[in-house]
C-alpha cells in the first residue's frame, strides 16, 4: 500500500509560480509517477509524468515549457514546478503512483492517488 500526501497548493496571480509536492509512505515510488488536474465541472486530466531514472519525463501540450516534473528516490518525493501560471490551470492537483501498466498519461493506468492540493490562480 502506498499513501501520497500532495503539499504545496496555493493562490497566485497569473504570471507566478507554485511548486508542489508530493511524499509517499508505505513503499517507494517504482516506474511512473504522475500529476494530474481536474477543474470544476471536468473530467480529471494529465499534466505531466515521471519514469523512476528521472530522466524521462512527459508532459500535456497545455503545460509544456512551464511545467517541470522531478523526483528525488532518496525522499520518496515527487515535484512539480508551475511557472508562468494561467488562471485555466486552476484545478485540484493530484498525485498518481502505483503504475500498472498501459497510458501513463491515463488516470486507469495508476492504483494509488493523493487526497489532491487546489491550485488557483487569479487574473
Amino acid at each position: 500500500q502506498v499513501q501520497l500526501v500532495e503539499s504545496g497548493g496555493g493562490l497566485v496571480q497569473a504570471g507566478g509560480s507554485l511548486r508542489l509536492s508530493c511524499a509517499a509512505s508505505g513503499r517507494t515510488f517504482n516506474n511512473y509517477v504522475g500529476w494530474f488536474r481536474q477543474a470544476p465541472g471536468k473530467e480529471r486530466e494529465f499534466v505531466a509524468a515521471i519514469r523512476r531514472s528521472g530522466v524521462s519525463t512527459n508532459y500535456a501540450d497545455s503545460v509544456k515549457g512551464r511545467f517541470t516534473i522531478s523526483r528525488d528516490n532518496a525522499k520518496n518525493t515527487v515535484y512539480l514546478q508551475m511557472n508562468s501560471l494561467k488562471p485555466e490551470d486552476t484545478a485540484i492537483y493530484y498525485c498518481a503512483a502505483g503504475y500498472s501498466g498501459g497510458l501513463y498519461y491515463a488516470v486507469e493506468a495508476y492504483n494509488y492517488w493523493g487526497q489532491g492540493t487546489q491550485v488557483t490562480v487569479s487574473s
